[in-house]
């Protein structure tokens, strides 16, 4: 069990004491953004496409500390851009660790040897290093050639100091499968907290829009992902949402469960969709007209989605909100991704969205049996990151992030 119990009782905790209260919708990783300057310019990154006024700004570490605060969130995910730019970063982070938040700080790790006396190690942070593959593969996402040796040395020196190390993989249209199960092998060698995967978002303004996987495509390269998948292996990914992936389990995504704060205020809805923003958490909460977002919605933005801050939300919610989801939880825990019985690749995404079935803890309907079972019924429904609850890996962080 690599990820503190201290860690899993807290949001175990948390969660059930939101379903206790009649909570219906809550959020479970703050997505703080405290800059969007980046040293990198990736082909599938949105997240840059700004004018250089608002790249050259910081939020101040009081204003993190308030959104903090304000948000209530027992995990913070701090993205960017990259973090390690911003010049209190090592105050941020001490000051969400104080507050016993557990902080995932997302970085490209070009920087991260050069700033690490800027943080202790502690339960409470993980550094979650971006790698999108072996090293030629890396390299080729991230526009730059080296960074993939700079990321595993960072690795190295990170866990070799004591500290929690992660990664996320952000996975396009031009993944292959054996090279990325070859990188699987190297960060178990490195001896990684875990891994987290997820297929890229088809932000708006990302310089090439041919990168992105549609849903279809998305299944059927995880199932290839999955296969066969070794013990040794650490992913930090909800067994329900490595289900998801793989098209053998119905998710909903819950944009709540993930809540962005960054310079302009609270993003609505989400992380990956920017369509205004809020002056108040609150205000998020209350106006954002929710039934809008998601694949059941027919928003065209949402359709291909799958992305991890979307979804693990609610597998966290289906593990804590019903029994079933517990118990196939708990055994593809203890036997790793299910290789048998999966759907057809051209089966209907949901063969339970029929009306009946439960609401779970964040609000919407969730489907509490696996697709394709002919004898289940029900129906159903990330961040950085409720799957560390579930499946005793934790990550905050995004794969679309730099």
């Amino acid at each position: 069990m690599s990820v503190p119990v201290r860690q899993m009782w807290t949001i175990a905790s948390y969660v059930l004491k939101q379903r206790m209260l009649g909570n219906k919708r809550y959020p479970l990783v703050l997505m703080l953004e405290p800059l969007f300057r980046c040293n990198l310019a990736c082909a599938g990154c949105g997240k840059i496409q700004h004018p250089v006024e608002i790249l050259r700004k910081h939020l101040s570490p009081e204003e993190c500390f308030a959104a903090a605060d304000e948000c209530g969130a027992p995990v913070i995910s701090i993205p960017g851009g990259e973090p390690l730019l911003h010049p209190q970063i090592g105050e941020i982070v001490a000051g969400l660790v104080a507050r016993k938040k557990f902080v995932y700080l997302c970085t490209n790790a070009i920087l991260l040897e050069k700033h690490l006396h800027k943080f202790k190690p502690s339960p409470y942070l993980t550094f979650s290093i971006h790698l999108d593959g072996p090293q030629e593969e890396h390299d080729f996402a991230v526009c730059r050639e080296g960074v993939y040796d700079v990321a595993i040395s960072a690795i190295k020196t990170a866990i070799a100091q004591g500290y929690r190390v992660t990664t996320n993989t952000t996975v396009y249209n031009n993944a292959q499968p054996e090279a990325l199960r070859e990188m699987f092998d190297t960060l178990a060698d490195l001896g990684v907290e875990g891994m987290m995967l997820s297929p890229g978002y088809q932000y708006e303004k990302a310089p090439i829009q041919t990168l992105f996987l549609q849903r279809q495509q998305t299944v059927s390269l995880f199932r290839k992902l999955f296969s066969n998948a070794k013990k040794r292996w650490k992913f930090n990914l909800s067994p329900l949402f490595i289900e998801f992936l793989q098209g053998a389990w119905n998710l909903e995504c819950t944009p709540w469960g993930s809540p962005t704060y960054n310079l302009f205020g609270w993003q609505k809805p989400c992380y990956l969709m920017n369509e205004g923003y809020t002056k108040t958490f609150k205000e998020l909460m209350e106006t954002t007209h929710w039934p809008d977002y998601g694949r059941a919605s027919g928003n065209p933005k949402c359709a291909n989605c799958m992305v991890h801050c979307g979804y693990e939300p609610t597998a966290v919610a289906q593990t804590f909100g019903s029994w079933n989801g517990l118990y196939h939880t708990a055994i593809r825990t203890f036997f790793g991704p299910r290789q048998k019985n999966l759907p057809p690749l051209d089966e209907p995404p949901s063969s339970a969205d029929s009306g009946s079935g439960t609401r779970h803890p964040l609000g919407e309907f969730v489907a509490l049996s696996p697709l394709g079972n002919a004898s289940s019924s029900g129906s159903s429904s990330r961040s950085s990151e409720l799957a560390g609850v579930a499946s005793c890996q934790l990550n905050g962080s995004p794969a679309a992030a730099s």
